[in-house]
């Protein structure tokens, strides 16, 4: 199948989710972990993590109750008396081995389940990125990408990396990482679809609103509010705009009412970042997954903004005009000085020299911006300011005597 073409531009882009839902051949999900295996590429589960688990609990509740149920049958077969209080005691005594042995089949049952689906999804993914002309991956620790949600807590991993595809770099997978510890623990979930570009940009942020809380937005970091800009039309009603200060100009020049059209109609729902020569999109959702429709979306947003980052690639920061500070024509103007002086040439003779073509600045981005200033959760700040204010004031009494 193919994702339509969005409104504007006149290609599709092929698509193909066949492998997602048609019937595995027997055996065929047993020959590709076993082949994952023998390369090195199996991930590990967590299914032994948590049987082991089921299995601890199982036990330690055999245990207690082989206790309880022994004293019992004690008492039973005291007050019964004879040959019949000894069957129901021996009765008593094999109920916690009958509980234990059918907990560790049931953990068994699990285990193999698990793992077989597991090893079925990753199956299914590898198939469909294939037909997809693209690549495959279970896992990616630590993954190298300089985009906001990278570089943040601890056991950073993508799991389900679908990546390739023509006529740039594109990667979909689904990623965790972790922060606090102990009960404060807290695993953090995310989907994200990573473009390459063809030039690097200023660090540039779009904060969907349709996708923020009660407490502000979904976004794991806060920015300066000061960068925040302005855009034309009702872009500002879908989309919180940020760029580093005094690239107000190039973010105009990026965003042209063409693109901002797209970004309304097709990624709304997402958040987005330019860093460095790539583009994010965000959602705090899985985005490799075996549902098709989920799939058709997410090739369908890639598809309305390839044929428009070709506009992005002319962009050029003028801060890095030669290195001299100058805009191009008084650095055109400046060599072509120095090599006349160089030739004994005069500055008369210089002066009727014709014009030469301003030269244009090199690939890349001035240090101020390439990355955006964070800012304050101020919204955070004051509720959690408010929680320790309420503790306070309820542990030493206060509370009470405030409502008397």
């Amino acid at each position: 199948m193919s994702v339509p073409a969005p409104a504007g531009s006149a290609r599709a882009y092929p698509f193909d989710a066949t492998p997602l839902v048609e019937p595995v051949p027997p055996g065929a999900v047993r020959a590709y972990r076993e082949q994952l295996r023998r390369v090195g590429r199996l991930p590990g589960s967590s299914l032994g993590a948590v049987a082991g688990i089921v299995l601890a609990a199982a036990i330690g509740l055999v245990v207690f109750g082989s206790v309880v149920v022994t004293l019992l049958s004690v008492v039973i077969a005291a007050a019964a008396g004879g040959d019949g209080g000894g069957g129901i005691g021996v009765l008593f005594g094999l109920f916690p081995l009958v509980v234990l042995g059918a907990a560790v089949a049931v953990v068994i049952a699990f285990t193999v389940r698990g793992s077989r689906a597991a090893a079925e999804r990753m199956y299914r993914l590898d198939r469909f990125a294939q037909a997809n002309a693209m690549q495959y991956v279970p896992r990616l620790d630590a993954p190298a990408l300089p985009g906001m949600i990278f570089a943040l807590g601890s056991d950073r991993h993508s799991t389900d990396l679908v990546r390739g595809g023509q006529p740039r770099f594109v990667e979909f997978a689904n990623y965790r990482y972790t922060t606090g510890s102990g009960k404060n623990r807290q695993t953090h979930r995310w989907g994200y679809v990573a473009i390459k570009l063809d030039t690097p940009l200023p660090h540039i942020v779009l904060d969907a609103t349709g996708n923020n809380s009660l407490f502000g937005s979904n976004l794991p970091l806060t920015f300066d509010r000061d960068q925040r800009l302005s855009l034309e039309g009702d872009f500002d009603e879908h989309f919180a705009l940020y760029c580093p200060a005094g690239y107000e100009r190039d973010a105009l020049y990026l965003f042209t009412p063409d693109i901002m059209a797209r970004f309304i109609d097709n990624a709304a729902a997402l958040d987005v970042e330019i860093v460095d020569d790539w583009l994010f999109l965000y959602a705090r959702r899985d985005f490799t997954t075996l549902d098709p429709a989920t799939w058709a979306w997410l090739f369908s947003v890639v598809g309305a903004f390839l044929d428009k980052f070709a506009q992005w690639a002319r962009w050029r920061d003028e801060r890095l005009s030669a290195g001299t500070g100058m805009p191009g024509a008084a650095v055109v103007a400046s060599q072509a000085r120095a090599g006349d002086e160089g030739r004994g040439v005069s500055a008369g003779a210089a002066s009727f020299t014709a014009p030469l073509p301003a030269l244009r600045p090199p690939p890349g981005v001035a240090p101020q911006g390439r990355r955006l200033q964070r800012g304050v959760p101020w919204v955070t700040v004051v509720v959690a300011g408010a929680i320790v204010l309420f503790w306070i004031l309820s542990n030493s009494g206060l509370l009470g005597l405030l409502f008397r």
